[in-house]
This record gives structure tokens, sequence and C-alpha cells, in this order.
């Protein structure tokens, strides 16, 4: 049987751009191809069905690479972390990755298969171009952890041992090598038009902009009214999308690490999981990166930093989209930010636009404090809610969470809280609450003891089974009886 994957539909729709905007690169030989993981929950949105791709066409299509197809090394420059603040590169572009192909969805969206790991380009610099089988793992239990808390995320389609030694020093080496497949909307990036107001080419910028708009905008035209709004629109779509984004993983207790301007999407989607990290409890200093020593993109400033990118960008752009255009989206962005968190947490907490604003925006405070207060398990606390719910809790706040120990904390003032806002529901509002919370609360938590335990038995013994278990976890759907309809 053919290769499905070589027989999948593909689209050259960045290369159509044109050579300015990327290095066309050859994927390096290695000495191994063992597939380690294939995310078979995202072959349908490839219409195809998971029973009929083999381990051998993961292997085949994105491990060996020779002769398949052209690849392409995009351009793009960066602000990155300096310190307290951040320092604009020139001296970047994709380093040890390319884009492998695009291809339509069953939904309609244009995806791109962008690898990893696979070898030098031009913008290696002084990189193997190479990604440690430790990096890969890590990369494909975040996205499957993010996907399971609603979070809008790129994910990963295979990762391939390669059979490599690299030497790194943020890992005991000598360490494994891999080459990872990213499945994502888009790898057009805020520094992709960085790059060109450096060069400045407002020519180049049009372009992108113009594609950018077709391809992931849908609902604007180009071709309708004056470009000048349609491009103004955009950019309020965007600042939506990226405040949304932020919500998201503050809900999530996600902490990116590094939120560089060639590591935010131009599509407002999280991408790109280098040493990110799970608050274990909530606290707005808590920072993932070891080089992040000052804290800029510690988890309680992740808004900040994507409001400050979304700066960057709109500076940017200033060729095409005046300032005066741009800056009354750019203002939306803490109140749309603020409305996304408050509505994404208090749905963690099993509640909907049901609860009153003042009442919502109460809980939503509170909630928060306690946490912060408490210093209680992030993910634990959720869980707990949802294991926990009863009716009952509308009948007295004492009730509420009564077995459970959550530390200090102004939890009494939390509890009058939350029973006064399930004293605002309608009895079908009521039913919905236990439903809500299987939903948006995922039984397994990606702390960092996880993510070791899992690769301690890869590395000391290669046993790969703690890792499928974690995979299959995080993937499973709630299976709470009350969702199930029994």
């Amino acid at each position: 049987m053919a290769n499905l994957f070589l027989s999948l539909p593909f689209e050259p729709a960045l290369e159509s751009l044109g050579a300015e905007f990327y290095d066309p690169v050859e994927a390096a030989s290695f000495p191994l191809h063992q597939l380690r993981f294939r995310n078979d929950a995202l072959l349908p949105i490839l219409g195809l069905d998971p029973q009929t791709v083999k381990d051998e066409d993961f292997v085949e299509c994105f491990g060996l690479f020779e002769g398949v197809r052209p690849f392409l090394a995009l351009r793009y420059h960066g602000r990155q972390i300096g310190g307290y603040s951040q320092i604009y590169n020139p001296d970047l572009g994709d380093g040890r990755g390319f884009l492998y192909g695009q291809v339509r969805g069953t939904d309609g969206y244009l995806y791109d298969f962008g690898t990893k790991g696979s070898g030098q380009t031009p913008y290696s610099r002084r990189g193997d171009g190479r990604l440690t089988l430790k990096g890969g793992v890590r990369e494909v239990l975040a996205a499957e952890a993010l996907q399971g808390l609603g979070v809008t995320t790129s994910r990963c389609l295979s990762l391939v041992e390669t059979g490599e030694d690299l030497w790194r020093g943020d890992e005991p080496s000598p360490t494994r090598s891999a080459v990872m497949v990213r499945f994502s909307r888009s790898h057009i990036r805020f520094g992709t038009f960085e790059r060109l107001a450096y060069l400045g080419r407002p020519d180049l910028i049009t372009a992108l902009l113009d594609h950018v708009i077709e391809l992931y905008y849908p609902d604007l035209d180009l071709s309708q009214g004056e470009r000048r709004e349609v491009y103004q629109q955009w950019y309020r779509q965007l600042v939506g999308r990226v405040a949304r984004l932020a919500a998201q993983w503050m809900t999530a207790g996600f902490c990116h690490g590094v939120l560089n301007t060639d590591n935010m999407s131009i599509t407002g989607e999280s991408f790109d999981y280098g040493p990110y990290g799970f608050i274990p409890a909530y606290n707005p200093r808590f920072v993932a990166a070891y080089f992040d020593s000052e804290g800029l993109y510690s988890f309680g400033n992740q808004p900040a930093i994507c409001r400050l990118n979304l700066e960057h960008l709109q500076r940017a752009l200033t060729s095409v989209i005046p300032l005066e255009d741009s800056a009354p989206a750019l203002e939306a962005f803490d109140e749309e930010y603020r409305d996304a968190y408050q509505a994404l947490l208090l749905a963690r907490l099993g509640f909907d636009s049901e609860l009153s604003p003042d009442l919502g925006g109460k809980l939503f405070a509170q909630t928060l404090l306690c946490l912060a207060q408490s210093q209680t398990n992030y993910p634990q606390f959720f869980s707990r809610l949802t294991q926990d719910f009863n009716p009952s809790w509308r009948e007295n706040p004492a009730f509420i969470l009564e077995n459970q120990d959550l530390g200090n904390g102004d939890w009494n003032d939390w509890r009058a809280l939350y029973h006064q806002a399930l004293g605002e529901l309608t009895p079908d509002g009521l039913t919905q609450i236990p439903l809500r919370l299987q939903s948006k609360n995922p039984a397994t938590a990606l702390l960092r003891p996880e993510i070791e335990r899992v690769w301690a038995a890869i590395d000391e013994g290669d046993d790969w089974e703690p890792f499928n278990d974690l995979v299959r976890r995080l993937q499973a759907p709630p299976t709470n009886s009350l969702l199930n309809g029994r």
C-alpha cells in the first residue's frame, strides 16, 4: 500500500510568496529512524483513518525525508530575552527545523507540518540543528496537556528517534536525538514581520499580510471595502486572539517560558514548548526557563509580555497600518484579557455566563486570592472540586469542599461566594455544573515530577509504557457518567 501521507493534497501556500521568505534546505541523514510517538487523534483532520496508516508511513514521510519534498527554512527575526527586557536579534530563522508541507484539513483550515531537529540550516549559527529526545517527549506532553485544558495550541504529529548522541548544557550528556513533526495552523511569527520592517520592505509586509488575512482570517475580505479598514480589523482580531491565548495559559496554570516575538504565532496559536512548566501552586512569580533569572517571562507576567509583543508588531507594521488605526485595538487588550480570564476561570469552577457580572467578578478575584494565600496544589484544587461537587452545596456553604484541607486562605469567604453563585442558577443551570467541571478539569495534571518520572523510564530502561500511558490519560475524554449519558 502506498504511503498515505505522500498522497495528501499539499498546498504550496507559503512557498508561493517567493524566495524572500525562506531558504530551501536539505534534511540531515540519521543512523536510526524509530517511531516513538504517532498522534492518531490528528489523522481524521487530515482525512486519514488511523487503522490504515502504518508506523512505516510516519517514518518514511517524516523521519527519512530523503527526496520526499522540498523543505523550507523560514526567515524571521525576533526580540529575545535579555535580562529585564527584550533585545532585538536579526540573526535568527529556522535553525533546526523547516516547513515540511501545508495541507488543507477536513475542517477547511490550512495546517503546517513543521519539523524540529531535522538538521542544520543557514540559521543554525553554531548549533547542530538537532533536537534531544527528551525535548521531543516534553513537547508532545505539553501540547496534549494544553489541548485537554482548552488552550489553542499546536500539537505533535510524530516523534522519531534518530540514533545520535547530543551534547547539551541543560541535560545530562550525551543524550539521545529525535525529529519531531509539529502540526499547527501556521509557522508565520510576529518576528516574520519584524524582519521585513528591519529590511525596509513594506512591499513584502503587504504581500505577507494579505497572505495571512486570506488564509487565517477568512471572515475578512480584502476585495470588499477599503484595504486600510480591513488591515485595521485584522489587527483588532489578532489582539483579541492573543488576549484569549494569554487568558487560556493563565487559567491552565501554564508558563510558556520563552515568549520572544519569534515564538508568537500570527494566528494567535500557542506553540514551541521548550522550558515550559505548569505551576504546582498559584504563584505569579513562577519561572519556567532556567535562564530567565529576572523573571521577564514569569507566569504572572505573560499577559503583559503578550501585549508588549503586540506593540512590537504594531510598530513593525506602521508602513501599512498607521499607528492611529492600530492603537485602539491595542488599548483594548487589557479589558479583553481580563474578560476572557474571568470567563475561563469561572468555567473551571463550573459556571458560565448565567452569573451576574458583579458576583462573577467577586468569585473570580476571591478564587485567585485564596489560591495565592494557601499555596494549595493548583490542578488538585480543580480536581477536588470536580470530584466532590454535590447539589447539596446550594443548601449550605459549609458543605462546599468540607472534607478538603485547602490550607490557609479566606476560604469561608470563597465558600460564601460559591454558594451565592449556585443560588443564582436555574434548576437546569445547576445540573450543568458537574458536566462543566468534568469537561474543563482533566483528571491528569502535567507537573514536572510526572514528566521526569516518564523520562527516567525511557532514559534508564528504554521503557516507553509510562510515556504512552500518560499520553493516553492526557488525551482521554471526560469519563463522568453524567457526561456519557448514563
